[in-house]
């Protein structure tokens, strides 16, 4: 089998933002499997305040800004534009949104070697001896606090930029339902997109849902999916970039295929 038909026969639902979920669609099919695109968490701009717009004019007095995903330095983006002070120390959660950065101001990020959640910041080097500095994270409204708690105890100042809001789609769940060939593997990269995807369902879709295959980049959520009832155990990517999804995917193929 070539590398590049190393998922067919293998039908992917991807519940990314729908504006995110193009380049994972695209590999999964470039590796021969089907895609589909099934948003269960949109994005949304968030109207600017007067603490966001202090921010802006006091960004010179931060040492390091730390970006939660694409989505916050896009909404940073948003909020202040193409120039950030030099002196200003970039950290991002994963790869993806230390690119995202890098495009944006032509700064250079950091980001952990692995993972990409508030525990695998909190374990980066340059995030341990922070007693006086000023940090700003970017985020959506409202998330865990646990990043800005373990920062405050370590004696830095942390300040939210809250720059988008995450809503859910009013998608309909029979439209995945009814797709032939069944869906095997649903992707679910945050907490928020797995209750929403669950929460989208009436009583006989979730009885279906509860059947999928998830694929996951948390222990967080794969523990959710328990709590949801999930009848398999999600299966955690180690990596959350879309090669290392379609990674898992591509293991999990072969191991049915080996199974049968």
């Amino acid at each position: 089998m070539t590398e590049t038909q190393s998922l067919a026969g293998v039908t992917v639902a991807v519940t990314r933002p729908a504006k995110q979920a193009g380049p994972l669609c695209q590999l999964i099919e470039d590796q021969g499997g089907k895609a589909i695109s099934f948003p269960s968490l949109e994005i949304l701009e968030i109207q600017q305040s007067e603490q966001l717009a202090s921010i802006t004019k006091r960004l010179h007095l931060f040492d390091m800004a730390i970006f939660i995903s694409v989505n916050a330095v896009e909404g940073a983006a948003r909020l202040i534009g193409n120039t950030l002070p030099p002196s200003l120390k970039l950290i991002a959660v994963g790869h993806s949104s230390r690119k995202a950065v890098e495009q944006q101001w032509q700064q250079a990020a950091l980001c952990p070697a692995s993972g990409a959640n508030s525990e695998a910041l909190l374990a980066m080097t340059e995030l341990q001896q922070i007693k006086g500095r000023h940090i700003l994270i970017f985020r959506g409204q409202g998330g865990r606090e646990l990043l800005a708690q373990t920062l405050s105890q370590r004696g830095a100042t942390v300040e939210y930029a809250e720059v988008y809001r995450r809503g859910r789609p009013t998608g309909d769940l029979e439209a995945l339902q009814k797709q032939t060939p069944g869906i095997d593997l649903i992707t679910a990269t945050s907490n928020e997109s797995l209750q929403n995807l669950y929460d989208m369902a009436n009583n006989e879709q979730r009885d279906w849902l509860l059947a999928r295959q998830l694929i996951v980049i948390s222990k967080r959520t794969a523990q959710l999916a328990r709590q949801l009832g999930f009848r398999h155990p999600a299966i955690v990517s180690t990596q959350s970039t879309n090669q290392g999804l379609t990674n898992v995917m591509q293991t999990w193929r072969n191991q049915q295929h080996n199974n049968h």
